[in-house]
């Protein structure tokens, strides 16, 4: 690696460490991070705030302003490539082409087809030099959800389980609380909060009456919680029925109830229906059509299950406690496989210590690859 190759990686990942700042708030937007620098020396620097506020080349070019420093000629670290469009702000390109920087390093082409290089092409015609590609893969990871649904018309899914350590979820009769310990339990509160959504079943509605809100992290955005009950058997005083927006997705409509429930900022939304319940793939393209990035789902084994079964899963959350439970109930409800090599396997990419527990994070490699091979497909158009 050069030295202009290392300095460039350094700074991206000071990048990417600001865009991790906007893990929270952003969506459907992407988390972007931008870091002006200029022979060693930060001059601005910051990340994309909540949807309709500034983004992150923007929010790093005022920093800059504000500490009375010349961007003229200097290198921008951005962690997405610059939006060439109007939307609910003006083009970033625009901003950077003002303020005459010299060079822009990129860690990712967008997908999103409102951009899809013509960010890059702007800068170039400014004479403004571009690299691209650094530190990519980190870039994908932070924003895995905003790719897919640009790239696969589809969000990213990890489903979150708490388990022993011979994978039970709960004792025979149903007793969870509690497996892990409850620095695992606040753990898996900042997925929740990351994500669009917080997905689960009727079942899990019945027997633990959950919340399914964000409340051991300090966040501005709540997700939107999702309750998938087939035969809308759902009791209209469910704890989480609490005035914020719910979506319920259901097979069979009661319009008197669903009137009710509208009352109450829960929207009833009608799908089609399987030989086993609603049908999740039509789910999923529901919510990418509705600008949700990523699904976090906390689900019974039937539930899980199926959305295993139907491909539906791109990641498994997996907090491990250190303890034997026998006998119990599993992860997930799934037809036994022929035989080994019919499996279907998941990549082990972090494991973490946390507290008593271990969180293991494993993704599937067929849709990660997806989204790597069309990521690539983007950035050798436009290198």
């Amino acid at each position: 690696m050069t030295p202009q190759a290392a300095a460039d990686a350094r700074w991206m990942r000071h990048a990417l460490a600001l865009a991790e700042t906007s893990l929270y708030i952003t969506a459907p937007n992407p988390r972007v991070g931008c870091v002006i620098v200029r022979d060693e020396v930060i001059l601005g620097q910051g990340a994309t705030q909540q949807a309709g506020g500034p983004h992150a080349e923007v929010v790093a070019l005022r920093d800059a302003a504000a500490k009375g420093h010349d961007t003229q000629g200097a290198t921008v670290y951005v962690t997405l490539e610059p939006c060439n469009h109007h939307g609910r702000t003006p083009p970033c390109v625009d901003a950077l082409i003002s303020a005459k920087v010299g060079r822009v390093v990129i860690a990712m082409c967008d997908p999103n087809p409102l951009v899809g290089g013509q960010g890059l092409a702007r800068l170039r015609e400014a004479g403004i030099a571009v690299t691209l590609g650094v530190c990519a893969q980190e870039a994908l990871a932070l924003n895995v959800g905003f790719v897919s649904r640009m790239v696969r018309g589809l969000p990213w899914v990890w489903v979150k389980s708490g388990i022993s350590l011979d994978g039970h979820t709960a004792l025979p009769g149903g007793e969870s609380q509690w497996i892990t310990g409850p620095l695992a339990r606040a753990d898996g509160h900042q997925w929740r909060a990351r994500s669009c959504v917080v997905l689960t079943g009727i079942g899990t509605v019945r027997s633990d009456n959950p919340r399914l809100n964000v409340r051991e992290v300090d966040t501005p955005r709540q997700p939107i919680r999702a309750v998938i009950d087939a035969r809308f058997e759902i009791d209209e005083n469910a704890q989480l029925f609490d005035g914020e927006k719910i979506w319920l997705f259901v097979c069979r409509n009661d319009p008197a109830k669903a009137e009710r429930l509208a009352q109450r900022n829960i929207e009833v939304v009608v799908m089609p229906s399987t030989s086993a319940g609603v049908d999740l793939p039509s789910i999923m393209r529901w919510l990418a059509a509705h600008q949700v990035n990523e699904v976090h789902v906390e689900a019974g084994a039937r539930l899980s299950g199926a959305l295993l079964e139907t491909g539906s899963v791109d990641e498994l959350l997996v907090y491990m406690a250190p303890l034997l439970l026998g006998q119990g109930r599993g992860m997930a409800d799934m037809p036994a496989v022929p035989a080994l090599d019919a499996a279907e396997r998941f990549e082990f990419v972090e494991a973490t210590v946390v507290g008593t527990d271990m969180r293991l994070r494993l993704r599937h490699p067929g849709h990660w690859a997806a989204l790597t091979q069309a990521l690539d497909r983007i950035t050798q158009r436009h290198l």
